[in-house]
């Protein structure tokens, strides 16, 4: 057996080792001083016990940061007789989890471990959740409003967040039932020890043998170590107290230099093996229960242990304190080291709450400016959430900011969706009105002039604007059906004046079945000349009528297929398909379908080189992540895919240019 088995270990909280509040020492030292100045006896050549005209009390007076450390630790234990449990349970990424695996978490706690042993673990999970249902709120209250809604009548509520109130509700009424418990027992405590010092101020007038007398001093002091914690604020008295008498006692003893010898020794022999514990656990590498232990020591030093012959007592309480002071110092380095991790963490996560509000300011004017908006909010979500922990000092400020960033990029948003319900009630008063001429002139035998009313009024559908959604469907096919029941007359007619135009459609219908049934030998270049060769066919043939233009979308699907079989390169695929189509557009008399595909070229230029620039201010809010962040990479290869079609549409373009 080693000569520390007797010592108390980190994970355990021995019966006699109760937590309690520190002792105001310098107190302790004026009464013990008093203590030491009484006249216990008429014995003129009695002097003072060393012990009191100097305890170690007065040595704890010096000012230490080590000392004030662990003193300050073991008062924030106070009151709290299951404090060895809360270091035990390990704290998950509670950010990373659901809103159902938060309740059940939750429940897991409350079930598994004593109540006030899980508060911190229960406060973060209950913010994580509001956290999470708070935007699902924002996002449930969007789509309301968006379907046509008032504000005023939005309510929402979910199965699991009444999970989470019913289990909350059992954790508070749990905690309140442990505080009640706790509060009676410390008034019990505060009675029993207060009547272990009346006992002990009794043995000075005790008439019986000093053994006898000694024998019960010791049974107090064990009642006294096992008597439990009492309310923080009664403590110091209590404790103070209570030495002063144990003090005079000794006094008391004085008559008895051998028990009293024979008690410091043992206090002596004690205080070593505290001493060697704590040197060795200044060594330890888990700084945590390093600490931990040395409360309980320190404990056992100040409350458990009486004092020792003056001749040791200085040697013994500065080696003492060195072994704290190292592991006070270990500690130190080590949050010294966090600390500025977390300084660098916050450094990122104000760069993102910067970016937050440069979105805000910058808003947006229509549907899909803010869904990008929003995606990006998104990202820098994510991102804040995996930055990492920031000094504790200004966490909360920290996420403050945060909340109120992203609550104010809301609050526009939703300001516009509001004011985008009027519009949108405008534009659907607006296509009504449409509707009702299509409806109106769908039957019309004027073809010359319905025609071109039919046009205008679709082309006028386009410029109106979206309509609420609930209304979009219906609307839409209302006027769809009353536009192609006129247009299908038309073309009707047109079919039976345009003859050639069936005939090549037919001979196009032919040329597609070929190509779709080609059998391909293997070679690349000998089939992709067959493939050039019924397209040069195909070109021969003419046009067809408009409403058989679908032809070409479906040669087009079918070129695709093969260029797929031939592993042909998309780049190569598409210019091959277009200049198809410009020989189709350049054959006609009428320039304006070639005009109008070369703005479509151009116009496509320029949305690409918009997500271009788009995706590359999107890196600006990477700056401080790592490249081999999977986000950052796939942000890369947006960028180059991006790079990649705009080549091929700034070819296209100067092929049409070739033809003007």
């Amino acid at each position: 057996m080693s000569e520390h088995d007797n010592l108390p270990k980190a994970d355990g909280n021995p019966a006699e080792l109760q937590p309690e509040t520190v002792v105001n020492t310098a107190s302790t030292n004026q009464e013990a001083t008093q203590a030491a100045n009484l006249e216990v006896t008429p014995d003129a050549e009695q002097t003072p016990n060393p012990e009191t005209v100097q305890t170690e009390a007065t040595i704890a007076t010096v000012s230490d940061e080590g000392m004030n450390e662990i003193d300050e630790a073991n008062a924030e234990d106070a009151e709290d007789e299951g404090n060895a449990d809360r270091h035990e349970i390990a704290e998950k990424a509670y950010d990373k989890l659901s809103m159902q695996e938060l309740v059940d978490e939750l429940n897991y706690l409350i079930a598994n471990h004593k109540v006030q042993a899980i508060k911190k673990h229960v406060e973060a999970i209950r913010t994580e959740f509001k956290t999470q249902f708070n935007a699902l709120l924002e996002e449930k209250k969007e789509e309301f409003l968006n379907d046509g809604g008032n504000e005023i009548d939005f309510f929402y509520s979910s199965p699991v967040q009444k999970q989470f109130k019913d289990s909350y509700k059992t954790y508070k009424s749990n905690l309140h039932a442990y505080h009640k418990n706790i509060e009676t027992n410390l008034k019990t405590n505060l009675a029993n020890r207060l009547q272990i010092i009346e006992e002990i101020k009794g043995l000075l007038n005790d008439e019986e043998n000093i053994n006898s007398t000694y024998k019960t001093f010791k049974e107090l002091q064990d009642r006294w170590k096992t008597a439990g914690p009492i309310p923080r604020d009664k403590y110091n008295n209590a404790w103070n107290s209570y030495h002063h008498h144990v003090e005079i006692f000794y006094d008391y003893l004085h008559l008895n230099r051998d028990l009293r010898d024979l008690d410091f020794k043992h206090n002596l022999d004690q205080k070593l093996k505290i001493i060697e514990r704590a040197e060795e656990l200044a060594a330890d590498p888990n700084l945590n229960r390093a600490f931990r232990e040395l409360q309980v020591l320190h404990k056992m030093w100040k409350e458990e242990l009486g004092p020792v012959a003056k001749e040791h007592r200085d040697e013994i309480w500065e080696r003492f304190k060195a072994a704290t002071k190292t592991i006070h110092d270990r500690r130190q380095a080590y949050f010294a080291e966090q600390e500025k991790e977390q300084e660098k963490n916050l450094e990122v996560k104000n760069e993102i709450i910067a970016h937050l509000h440069k979105i805000t300011e910058k808003g947006a004017n229509s549907h899909n400016a803010w869904q990008n908006s929003i995606k990006d909010v998104e990202t820098l979500r994510d991102l804040f959430f995996k930055a990492g922990k920031v000094p504790a000092k200004v966490n909360e400020e920290t996420w403050a900011q945060f909340k109120e960033a992203v609550r104010n990029f809301n609050r526009q948003k939703n300001a516009f969706y509001k004011n985008l319900k009027k519009t949108q009630f405008d534009n659907l008063q607006k296509k009504q009105a449409l509707i009702d001429i299509a409806e109106a002139h769908k039957d019309s035998e004027d073809f010359e002039s319905t025609t071109e009313l039919m046009k205008k009024i679709q082309s006028d559908w386009k410029k109106i604007g979206h309509v609420p959604r609930k209304n979009s469907d219906k609307v839409w096919k209302q006027f769809k059906a009353a536009c192609n029941h006129y247009f299908e007359r038309l073309h009707k007619v047109k079919d039976a004046a345009n003859a050639q135009g069936n005939e090549a459609y037919h001979k196009k219908v032919a040329l597609l079945d070929n190509l779709k049934n080609l059998a391909l030998s293997g070679n690349k270049d000998t089939d992709l000349a067959a493939v050039k060769t019924l397209i040069e066919n195909w070109k021969s043939v003419g046009a067809v009528p408009p409403n058989k233009r679908y032809i070409e979308t479906k040669l087009n699907k079918a070129l695709d297929n093969t260029f797929k079989a031939l592993n042909l390169n998309k780049t190569e695929a598409e210019l091959i398909k277009f200049e198809t189509k410009l020989d189709v557009l350049s054959s006609k008399e009428d320039s304006r379908q070639l005009d109008h595909e070369r703005e479509f070229v151009r116009k496509r230029i320029n949305e690409i080189k918009a997500e271009i620039n788009q995706l590359e201010n999107n890196l600006q809010f990477f700056q401080n992540v790592n490249d081999n962040n999977p986000l950052v990479q796939d942000v890369h290869k947006n960028i180059a895919k991006h790079k990649q079609d705009l080549n091929l549409w700034k070819t296209k373009l100067s092929k049409i240019k070739a033809l003007y």
